[in-house]
C-alpha cells in the first residue's frame, strides 16, 4: 500500500459536543462526563463518524474533488478527548483507500476501514 497522507489529531470534548449538536447524536457516552465516568470507558468517547469525518478531510486533501462512492468501517477501540490519534490514508493495489486511525499512546486501532471513490 502507498501512504497518501498521515496526520496527528488530538480530539477535544468541544469537538465531541459540536459533533453531537450537528449530527443529533447526543448519546451521553459522547457528551456527558458524569454518565460516561460510570461506564466501562470511564470517560466520554468520540463519535465514530467524527473520526471518519477527520479522515475524509484527509481524503479530500489527497484526492481533491473526488466523490465518495462507498465505505466500510469498524471501530474496535474507543477514542478519548485529549489523547492523540494518528490518521492515515493509504492507497491499496486495487485503487481503493485504506483508512486507519490509531491511538498514539498504545497503537490500538480506533477506526479501520476502506473507502472507494467514484471514477473520474
Amino acid at each position: 500500500m502507498t501512504l497518501l497522507i498521515r496526520e496527528e489529531w488530538v480530539p477535544t470534548q468541544d469537538e465531541f459536543d459540536a459533533f453531537a449538536r450537528v449530527s443529533g447524536d447526543d448519546n451521553p457516552i459522547h457528551v456527558d462526563p458524569e454518565f460516561s465516568g460510570r461506564t466501562r470507558f470511564g470517560r466520554t468517547v468520540s463519535h465514530g463518524m467524527l473520526i471518519y469525518s477527520k479522515l475524509w478531510a484527509l481524503v479530500n486533501r489527497a484526492r481533491p474533488g473526488q466523490r465518495h462512492r462507498f465505505q466500510s468501517l469498524m471501530f474496535p477501540n474507543p477514542t478519548y478527548a485529549g489523547e492523540p490519534v494518528l490518521l492515515e490514508i493509504k492507497e491499496t493495489p486495487e485503487g481503493h483507500l485504506a483508512v486507519l486511525a490509531t491511538r498514539k499512546a498504545d497503537d490500538l486501532i480506533v477506526l479501520q476501514g476502506q473507502a472507494e471513490l467514484e471514477a473520474e
